[in-house]
C-alpha cells in the first residue's frame, strides 16, 4: 500500500508528504522531520536517491498509481459527455470541405465554419488540461492549462507569421492580451459579484502578476519609444517617409533590439515557472510558506477523481492539435477574402475579431452570460458563473503570451528570415498600457465587485468602438514588409495610394453622371 499511495504523494503538504512518502518503517532517517528533504550533510548519494525518489513519485502520479482505474471505453464516454459545445464538432469536416471548396462555397462561408469548429477543440483543451492536472499537480497542472488555453492564439499566430501576415499579426497579439485583460476577467467578476459584495483575489498571484503583466507590456513599449523620439517631431506619414526615419537601416536597428528584448522576456518567463527560488532538492514541491489556498487546490486535486485515464488524455490532446492546426490554417487563408469582401479595417479585425475567434469557446460563453446576467437580474433569478469563468486564469493567459508566445514569434520569425519586430502601432501600444494599468487599479487590493467587472466590459467595447475607425500605421507596415526592402513597400504603398484615388474619382463621376 505504501507504494500505491506514493501516487498521491507529490506536492501534498509536508506533514502528509512525508507520512505518505517516507514513512519510518521504510525510509529510515534520509529525511528530515521538518521539511521532508536529504540532510545537507548527506552528500550527493543521498541528493541522488531523493532526486530519484521524487522522479518516481512524480511517475506514479502521472500514469494515476494509487487512484481508481479509468478504461479506454468509460474515458471514450466522459470525453464525449464532457460539454454540449461537443455538437460542434460536426464542423470540423464542413470547415475542411468549404476549404477545398471554397471557389464554390465561399471565403466568408470557410471562415464561418472555422470559426465554429474551433469552438469544441477549445473546449477539449480547456477540459483535458483540467484532467491532466490531476495527475501533474497544480503547478505543472496550471502551467498545462495555461498553454493550453493558448494553444488556438499560438496556432493562429504561427500561420499568420509563415503567411507573413505581419501587420494582422502584431494586431492579434495585443488583441488576445487585451481581451484576457478586460473582456474575460471582467466579465466574470460582473457575473460572479452581483449578489455579493466584493470577489477575492489571491494577493500573492495579484502582486506578482502586477509585475510580470508591466515587463509584458513595457517590453513592447521600448522599441515603439525608440521609433518615435527618432521621428523628431515630424507629423504627417508622409514626412517621416520622406525623411528617411522609414528604411531597411532604422528596422535593422529594431530587429536586433526586438530580438535581443525577446531572450531577456523568455528568460525571465522560464524564471517565472518554478514556485519557489532554485534551491537544493526543491523541486516539483510546493513551498513552505505558501499560502493556504495553494496546499488546499493540491489537496483538491489529490482526491478528486479523474474521468479519464491518463494515456486516453495524452491522445485527446495530441489528436485536438492535429485537428486545431489545419483548421486554423483555413481560417487564415480565408482572411483576406472576407476582410476586402467586408470592408473591415485590418486594425479591427486583429484586434477584435480575430482574438474572439482563437478565443471562440470561452469568449462566446462570456459574451452570452454577460447578455444572461442582465436578463437574470431584471427577471430576479439566480446567477450561476460558469467555471469557465470564475477560473481568474485570464490574466495569466496573458502574461504567458507577452512574456512567452511573443518573444517566440519574433525569434522562430528571425529563424525563418521574417521581419518580425516589437515595434508596434502607437495606439495599439496605448491600448496596451490602458488596459494594463486598469487591470492592475482594479486588482490593487486583491478584491473586486461587479461594478470593477462593468466597467472593464465598457473599455473593451470604447477600444472596438475606436479600432473600427482606425485604418492604422502606415509607418509599421512598412517597416513589417516581407517582401523586399522598406523602399520597395513605399513604393507599392504609394502606387496603392494613387489607384485608391483614381478609383475614387472614378466614384464620384459615376454617381455625378
Amino acid at each position: 500500500m505504501v507504494d500505491e499511495e506514493r501516487g498521491y504523494a507529490l506536492q501534498l503538504p509536508d506533514e502528509m508528504e512525508k507520512d505518505r512518502l517516507y514513512p519510518e518503517s521504510s525510509h529510515g532517517s534520509t529525511v528530515r522531520a521538518t521539511d521532508g528533504l536529504p540532510q545537507a550533510h548527506s552528500g550527493h548519494s543521498k541528493a541522488y536517491e531523493y532526486a530519484a525518489d521524487r522522479a518516481h513519485v512524480f511517475w506514479d502520479r502521472l500514469r494515476g498509481k494509487g487512484r481508481r482505474k479509468v478504461g479506454w471505453r468509460e474515458s471514450g464516454r466522459n470525453i464525449v459527455l464532457s460539454s454540449f459545445m461537443n455538437l460542434f464538432v460536426i464542423f470540423i469536416p464542413l470547415a475542411w470541405v468549404s476549404h477545398w471548396e471554397m471557389v464554390e462555397w465561399g471565403h466568408n462561408t470557410t471562415f464561418a465554419l472555422c470559426f465554429l469548429a474551433i469552438i469544441p477543440l477549445e473546449c477539449m483543451f480547456d477540459w483535458a488540461g483540467e484532467q491532466m492536472a490531476l495527475y501533474l499537480g497544480k503547478e505543472l497542472g496550471d502551467l498545462l492549462i495555461v498553454t493550453l488555453n493558448n494553444s488556438v492564439e499560438a496556432s493562429l499566430a504561427i500561420t499568420l507569421l509563415v503567411r507573413c501576415e505581419l501587420r494582422l499579426l502584431q494586431s492579434t497579439i495585443v488583441g488576445v492580451v487585451i481581451l484576457h485583460l478586460l473582456l474575460i476577467p471582467g466579465t466574470a467578476f460582473l457575473v460572479g459579484g452581483h449578489n455579493i459584495r466584493h470577489q477575492t483575489l489571491h494577493p500573492h498571484h495579484t502582486d506578482l502578476n502586477h509585475s510580470l503583466l508591466m515587463i509584458g507590456v513595457l517590453a513592447t513599449m521600448l522599441p515603439t519609444a525608440f521609433f518615435a523620439a527618432l521621428d523628431r517631431g515630424v507629423g504627417a506619414a508622409g514626412d517621416s517617409i520622406a525623411s528617411g526615419l522609414v528604411s531597411d537601416a532604422s528596422r535593422g536597428q529594431i530587429l536586433q533590439m526586438s530580438r535581443g528584448i525577446a531572450i531577456m522576456l523568455i528568460i525571465r518567463r522560464v524564471t517565472r515557472i518554478p514556485t519557489q527560488p532554485p534551491g537544493e532538492n526543491n523541486a516539483l514541491t510546493i513551498p513552505h510558506d505558501a499560502p493556504v489556498e495553494i496546499h488546499h487546490a493540491e489537496e483538491h486535486l489529490l482526491r478528486e477523481e479523474p474521468l479519464v485515464n491518463p494515456w486516453a488524455c495524452m491522445l485527446l490532446l495530441l489528436i485536438t492539435v492535429g485537428l486545431m492546426a489545419p483548421t486554423a490554417e483555413f481560417l487564415v487563408d480565408s482572411i483576406d477574402e472576407v476582410r476586402e469582401q467586408s470592408g473591415i479595417q485590418t486594425e479591427w479585425f486583429g484586434l477584435i475579431l480575430l482574438p474572439i475567434v482563437s478565443f471562440s469557446a470561452d469568449g462566446m460563453v462570456a459574451i452570452l452570460f454577460f447578455f444572461q446576467s442582465i436578463y437574470d437580474h431584471l427577471t430576479h433569478r439566480e446567477i450561476l458563473v460558469p467555471a469557465m469563468l470564475a477560473r481568474g486564469r485570464a490574466i495569466d493567459l496573458s502574461i504567458q503570451f507577452t512574456l512567452w508566445w511573443m518573444p517566440v514569434l519574433v525569434l522562430v520569425g528571425w529563424a525563418a528570415s521574417k521581419p518580425m519586430h516589437l515595434l508596434f502601432d502607437y495606439l495599439e501600444v496605448a491600448l496596451l498600457l490602458g488596459s494594463c494599468f486598469l487591470v492592475n487599479y482594479v486588482t490593487a487590493d486583491a478584491k473586486t465587485n461587479w461594478v470593477e467587472g462593468l466597467i472593464m466590459i465598457v473599455f473593451y467595447f470604447m477600444i472596438a468602438l475606436v479600432t473600427w475607425f482606425y485604418p492604422g500605421q502606415p509607418e509599421v507596415a512598412f517597416m513589417l514588409n516581407c517582401e523586399g526592402t522598406v523602399a520597395e513597400a513605399i513604393a507599392r504603398g504609394s502606387e496603392d495610394h494613387i489607384d485608391a484615388v483614381i478609383q475614387s474619382a472614378a466614384d464620384l463621376i459615376a454617381r455625378a453622371l
